[in-house]
């Protein structure tokens, strides 16, 4: 049987088929009208030189390491607690992740162990904002600086939320975006890269077309568009597009709705920390967050077996994030911790992510709750 409370139940917002339906009458391939509106809208909201939307945050990820020209033996440094994305990207251009700790408190890529895992092959440093709380990047961009390296923000998770009034995704080299179903702001599939530094976007337009400078060709800037150097298909259907801008239009909307439900949790689950039962999201002052993902670290990976049990007994879908790659089979024929990553190991056994969609009803929420507290 289906679950009673799914742990994300995707929804229509706004206009998304009437958007789409105006789609298919003007134009079905990428970079039309709305294409045109979700660029402008993630430029003026995020402050970015130049934003392109892209299939997937995979592809916007691929696109920086394109960009930053990537070749085999290169090092990047990122957290070993993240989506296979991250490393991904940089290993298909023969690039080596190399894994460091994250932070107790946020989960978050450890500023302090940064500095210690550059050698001469660093090329890049690759932030991820967990849960939408952003990393240290003051600290971060000042390493970058100080060893030439470019920065390359994964904020898959992270649209809406900053870091010292700052955008997450805008404070990089390169930042990069998702709008995946399971995201705040939806398009079933889809991304978007963010080109903060200026010198690098007439490279991202030729790289997402394939190669070519064709979007300088539609511009009137050459009188024919040829192939530059190599690139790939980046980018997505204008049907996607206009459901994007639907849901960028709500945006406001639907943060402030999951924002509602965060924090419903986190008021309802206090006592049960200040017992010492569990240990609940902490948030940086300085950093303002969108509500994607609320999560509970318990004892230990046992305790979280039980949960999740308990949980589907009562038709509850809750779930974890995530396998470390540094202890996959594809982490270590591809990457390399550059030390123990003690904290990684011991967290990811005891994470539990709780339902948190704009449809969750108040009800289903203390439903949430109590069989939370029951099963501890």
């Amino acid at each position: 049987m289906p679950p009673k409370i799914r742990f994300n139940a995707p929804r229509l917002i706004g206009k998304e088929l009437s958007y789409v339906a105006e789609a298919c009458k003007e134009r079905l391939s990428g970079d039309g009208r709305f294409t045109k509106q979700c660029h402008t809208w993630l430029e003026r909201r995020t402050g970015t030189n130049r934003a392109l939307l892209t299939h997937s945050c995979t592809a916007a990820l691929e696109m920086a390491a394109l960009l930053l020209d990537i070749a085999p033996g290169d090092e990047i440094i990122m957290p070993s607690y993240t989506f296979v994305s991250t490393a991904n990207a940089f290993v298909l251009r023969g690039g080596i992740p190399v894994f460091v700790d994250i932070r107790e408190d946020t989960l978050n890529l450890d500023e302090r162990q940064v500095e210690a895992a550059i050698t001469s092959r660093t090329r890049a440093i690759v932030p991820v904002h967990y849960a939408s709380v952003a990393c240290e990047m003051d600290a971060i961009m000042e390493i970058a600086r100080r060893h030439e390296l470019a920065v390359v923000e994964d904020a898959a998770q992270a649209l809406g939320a900053t870091y010292k009034g700052r955008a997450l995704g805008s404070i990089g080299t390169l930042g990069a975006y998702s709008f995946h179903e399971t995201k705040n702001i939806i398009a079933g599939e889809g991304g978007a890269l963010l080109v903060n530094d200026g010198a690098l976007a007439i490279r991202a337009e030729i790289i997402r077309e394939k190669g070519t400078d064709r979007s300088r060709f539609f511009r009137g800037e050459v009188d024919k568009y040829t192939w530059q150097e190599v690139g790939s298909s980046f980018l997505p259907s204008e049907i996607l597009a206009a459901f994007l801008w639907a849901q960028l239009e709500e945006a406001e909307t639907i943060n402030t709705r999951r924002l509602r439900l965060w924090e419903n949790y986190h008021a309802g689950l206090a006592d049960l920390e200040a017992q010492g039962r569990l240990r609940r999201p902490i948030v940086p002052i300085d950093c303002t967050h969108n509500g994607h993902i609320y999560y509970v670290l318990l004892a230990d990976a046992q305790q979280r077996q039980d949960v999740l049990a308990a949980f589907a007994k009562d038709g509850i879908q809750a779930t974890y994030h995530y396998v470390p790659l540094h202890s996959s089979p594809g982490g270590k024929r591809y990457g390399r911790a550059n030390s123990d990553l003690p904290v990684t190991d011991r967290s990811w056994e005891r994470l539990v992510r709780l339902p948190l969609s704009p449809g969750l009803s108040t009800s289903d929420q203390q439903q949430v709750l109590d069989a939370l507290r029951a099963a501890l």
